[in-house]
């Protein structure tokens, strides 16, 4: 199988300036003055493409996405004060594709309805896929939509990275979403066992 080159990205020029007026004067005029015939040429020359390094497309990439965490951060802190989840915000970039990753946004534990507690941590990526592979994670990313959202469950074992809990579902996904809006009132559910303030969550 032929080995797949590097993805090369290019920073885009900045918007043109707009063309200077010129007054011209007529072509036969000009011709029987001069003898010449005048051509006018631009004086606005296209700038040299320029392409970004790897690192450069992941470092805007990753401002991108930490922004989009911190305004998802604020909007599920502002919707009750008995519920407040900690901002947690970092990023990653995918190999090969940095223009593409994902970025945690909070994390925090629950009891879940059959009474087993879970830790969790939710997440934003600016693409969508199949998940919870055990040796891939993401699989068959697609860039059909701009975001997607999902929580995992996580376990960590002494002296162990983190890692996924599949003891709740084979994949580790407490829920997954296209919809912001779902994805917030998701995690609302998982950060309150009040049946009250279940109710009014269920209804935005």
């Amino acid at each position: 199988m032929q080995a797949k080159g590097k993805i090369r990205y290019y920073k885009a020029p900045p918007p043109k300036p707009p063309a200077p007026v010129v007054v011209k004067t007529a072509a036969h005029s000009e011709f029987l003055r001069t003898g010449r015939i005048a051509r006018y040429n631009p004086i606005w020359l296209p700038e040299e493409r320029r392409y970004l390094t790897h690192d450069e497309v992941a470092e805007r990439t990753g401002k991108r996405l930490e922004a989009a965490g911190e305004t998802s951060h604020n909007r599920i802190n502002s919707f009750h004060r008995s519920i407040k989840f900690p901002k947690i915000i970092f990023h990653h970039t995918l190999d090969e594709r940095p223009h593409l990753g994902y970025c945690h946004v909070t994390a925090a534990r629950t009891q879940l309805a059959h009474g087993v507690p879970v830790s969790w941590s939710f997440y934003i990526a600016n693409f969508v896929s199949e998940m919870g592979g055990e040796e891939t994670f993401f699989e068959r990313i697609s860039t059909a939509y701009s975001r997607m959202y999902f929580a995992v469950a996580v376990e960590r074992e002494a002296g162990q990275p983190l890692q996924i809990n599949r003891s709740i579902r084979k994949n580790g996904l407490l829920f997954r979403t296209n919809d912001p809006m779902e994805a917030i009132k998701n995690v609302l559910m998982l950060g309150t066992s009040n049946e009250m303030l279940r109710e009014i969550i269920k209804k935005l």
